[in-house]
């Protein structure tokens, strides 16, 4: 059996394996607006263990009666090698361990201001996370980044080159207006003329 891919399920490349994972996550998730997690997870473990234990039993009777050839309905999953090698996870291990290195370092950056615009874009991007938290809890984002997570990646596939172009041109006016404001920041004026020497007044 193949490993299963990440990028196969947010790409609905098997819709039936994805179509189970995409309702099982966003059914999980509303379910925690009414119980708490550890009901939540209990009873899904319940449920889970109802299915397979039927199941075994199920082909467990067939081969008693001689109408099953025995063999375990789940062995191609028990079969299946999740074990990392040592190797493996020493590589993992110290990308975990350079991300949060980095991570770190940006945080400080920002919180202490070692760049006095980028701790500014982080001040308005606080700002404005403080009126998300007033509509809305942060399950209610975890659900939205759910189903967003199983749609965009799939919509900018299907339409790749529109998408493309109109971020480009958002992008573009964006970075006209952050190179204004830098300069600004900088103390700097307009730019200088192109014109060497700067440009003369017209004669009459």
């Amino acid at each position: 059996m193949a490993n299963i891919n990440v990028m196969d399920l947010i790409y609905w490349k098997d819709t039936e394996r994805t179509g189970v994972v995409f309702t099982g996550l966003v059914v999980g998730l509303l379910s925690l607006f009414q119980l708490s997690i550890i009901t939540v997870v209990s009873t899904i473990s319940l449920g889970v263990m109802c299915f397979t234990v039927s199941v075994r039993l199920y082909y467990k009777i067939l081969q008693v009666l001689n109408m099953g050839d025995g063999v375990h309905p789940f062995k191609a999953y028990l079969d299946l090698d999740i074990s990392f090698s040592g190797e493996l996870a020493d590589q993992y291990t110290q990308k975990t361990i350079v991300t949060i290195v980095s991570a770190a370092n940006s945080l400080k950056n920002l919180f202490l201001v070692g760049n006095l615009f980028d701790s500014l874009k982080l001040l308005a991007l606080m700002y404005l996370v403080t009126f998300l938290g007033d509509l809305c809890n942060g399950l209610t984002v975890l659900i939205i980044a759910v189903i967003t997570l199983f749609s965009l990646p799939l919509f900018y596939k299907q339409h790749q080159a529109k998408v493309d172009s109109f971020f480009a041109g958002i992008q573009a006016k964006i970075d006209n207006v952050m190179d204004i404001l830098h300069r600004i920041a900088q103390g700097g004026g307009p730019n200088p003329d192109p014109t060497p020497g700067g440009a003369k007044p017209k004669t009459q």
